[in-house]
């Protein structure tokens, strides 16, 4: 008999939890109050006890432990095989993990092994609550529009969710979570191998970055981002971009924030003669505060943001420059 559980796949990383999955368990505390059901923190392996205390901090009553052969710990197949081998006796109603290499990866193979949809990449997560389904919300054709979606006919409902959509929330308090242990032995016939893990080097990552100053087709010219940059520099931040303005090449792809680029969280973003098409909007949305230039009083972007200054970029910029003792002249 199916549960009305959430499990949310908590990532390892440095002995601690990825923030995605920090950011999962906090949404999953909602979900699981609409489903009526627990929120199931699932940990390959065995868990510290400082991991324990932090998915307990976020959220999750139980913590399930899947234990397998270490030499088949490192293949993808048969950590799905071993999960799905625990989904098939424990019967969770909701599977969520972070949409990072780890999670495109596993996912997949655990979806199809359960014969059950997934929903990638999703933007939004809610509970129908009147028929205990999963709400899946993501861009679909090219982001040029939302797409809800639901699996009322398979179980478990799974789902992908980009790092950044939501914000991480601590419970004041919380209980001791329940701890199980369980190993699993996957026979399998093809397997990978890890071979060797390569270190990728450090670099800069605007999704660490707590202030953006992003520019888009607005800025008219390549040139607007060497302002763009002294903003941020002034601000302590980062320059980012919109796909319409690394489409022209004027700024790096590494930097571009939205669908197909990177989803961001930081404190402060700035968008500057960037329009607000849905593409971009899931990129930056749940931002903490959210200033837009432009000169278009109809831009979409003012519809998200919480301060608007409809203006001339090239006049704005300058004044806060000049208002925060930049002493150049543009």
């Amino acid at each position: 008999m199916d549960t009305s559980d959430i499990w949310v796949l908590v990532e390892k990383r440095n002995g601690s939890a990825h923030p995605v999955s920090l950011e999962l368990l906090t949404m999953g505390r909602e979900l699981a109050g609409g489903l009526g059901g627990e929120l199931v923190a699932v940990i390959f392996g065995k868990s510290s006890e400082g991991l324990m205390r932090l998915v307990e901090q976020y959220g999750a009553r139980r913590v399930f432990e899947i234990e397998m052969d270490p030499r088949l710990a490192v293949s993808p197949e048969a950590m799905a095989e071993a999960f799905c081998m625990a989904v098939s006796e424990l019967r969770p109603s909701v599977v969520l993990a972070g949409a990072t290499a780890f999670g495109r990866t596993l996912m997949p193979l655990i979806a199809v092994r359960l014969r059950t949809g997934l929903t990638a990449d999703c933007t939004e997560l809610e509970i129908d609550t009147d028929r205990k389904l999963l709400l899946q919300t993501r861009p679909a054709f090219g982001g040029n529009i939302l797409a809800t979606i639901e699996c009322p006919d398979s179980k478990p409902q799974m789902a992908t969710v980009r790092p950044h959509v939501f914000r991480m929330g601590k419970v004041s308090s919380p209980p001791r979570a329940l701890r199980t242990r369980k190993v699993y032995r996957p026979v399998l016939r093809r397997m990978t191998e890890l071979v060797e893990s390569i270190v990728e080097r450090e670099k800069a990552d605007i999704t660490e970055a707590d202030i953006i100053v992003s520019g888009g087709r607005g800025l008219g010219k390549p040139e607007g981002f060497t302002l763009l940059n002294r903003l941020a520099e002034k601000l302590g931040g980062m320059t980012a971009a919109s796909r319409g303005a690394v489409d022209l090449g004027w700024y790096s792809s590494a930097f571009q924030v939205g669908q197909t680029g990177h989803t961001v969280s930081p404190k402060l973003y700035i968008a500057c003669g960037i329009s607000g098409a849905v593409q971009h909007v899931v990129g930056m949305k749940s931002a903490e505060t959210i200033i837009a230039i432009n000169e278009d009083p109809d831009a979409p972007i003012f519809q998200i943001s919480d301060y608007g200054i409809v203006g001339d970029l090239y006049e704005v910029i300058p004044a806060l420059l000049e208002e925060i003792g930049d002493g150049e002249k543009y």
